[in-house]
């Protein structure tokens, strides 16, 4: 179910998967990749779902050749902007239209060499943004980064939990932790969200610095450090939420502490999440 942050919505409706690869081809040469996703709302749109009436109604076929056209005019490096500046265009175009929320995941590429002439898919994790519009300016504007996929070899424990007739895990000392991990943040201000994907940026390499230098005893405290870390460094950041999943691999076999073989892990997962504010 979709949310909107200027409250509850009796309808809405638009289109989503809608992919777009913006290539420069001359100058910089560069990869915009992003699937996005434009929904709309407005009591213009009410006579559709009561009587069948479609006049004011814009076609999600419309919407989706003017997400793909459109983005020729956008000239940024980021998902925010180019969010933004669908949003913005897309009321000015249409004036039933009370208010719009765009969303987008990136589909990054990255240059295989200096030359920036050829590229392959790169991640795993996907920067993603949304910016929800009205007729008065931004309502909300969030970021986010999902997928990333973090293996530590050492420095993971788990231990002192509690024990009952259900407990069979045993106390660990110094695993091999494997771990999935989802970020979301909300700006101060919705204009810092247009940052040319500097933040995003800046968090990327956090959660990295912070999981590789972290020695923990659980992925909660991982997530609580990456977590006040941002808080701590990026001031226009109003709230983040972390959620991560414990999908340390299986133990096939192992030569003491130096050596082991690993299989991935079998369902179910552990999941947690952690919500930070100011």
């Amino acid at each position: 179910m979709e949310q909107f942050a200027s409250g509850w919505k009796r309808n809405y409706y638009g289109k989503g998967d809608v992919i777009v690869y913006r290539l420069r081809r001359r100058g910089e040469p560069s990869v915009f990749g992003a699937n996005i996703k434009m929904l709309v709302y407005g009591d213009a749109f009410w006579p559709t779902y009561t009587t069948g009436d479609n006049t004011g109604l814009i076609a999600t076929d419309s919407m989706k050749n003017f997400i793909q056209r459109e983005a020729l005019s956008y000239e940024g490096p980021d998902l925010e902007g180019c969010c933004q500046f669908l949003g913005a265009k897309f009321l000015e175009t249409y004036p039933q239209v009370e208010g719009v929320q765009v969303s987008a995941i990136e589909i990054p590429y990255s240059a295989l060499t200096e030359e920036r002439i050829a590229f392959a898919p790169s991640g795993p994790e996907r920067a993603m943004a949304r910016i929800e519009l009205g007729r008065k300016g931004t309502i909300e504007a969030a970021s986010g980064i999902r997928g990333f996929k973090l293996l530590r070899l050492t420095g993971s424990a788990f231990q002192g939990f509690v024990r009952d007739q259900y407990t069979t895990l045993p106390d660990l000392l110094d695993r091999p932790l494997h771990m999935w991990l989802d970020l979301d943040w909300l700006y101060d201000e919705p204009s810092n969200a247009l940052n040319s994907g500097s933040v995003s940026t800046a968090i990327r390499r956090m959660v990295h610095d912070t999981f590789s230098g972290f020695e923990s005893g659980s992925i909660q405290q991982v997530i609580y450090q990456i977590g006040t870390k941002i808080l701590a460094e990026i001031p226009v950041i109003a709230e983040v939420h972390l959620e991560a999943n414990n999908r340390t691999w299986d133990t096939v076999i192992e030569r003491g502490q130096e050596t082991g073989v690993y299989t991935d892990a079998r369902p179910p997962y552990g999941c947690l999440g952690l919500r930070l504010r100011r």
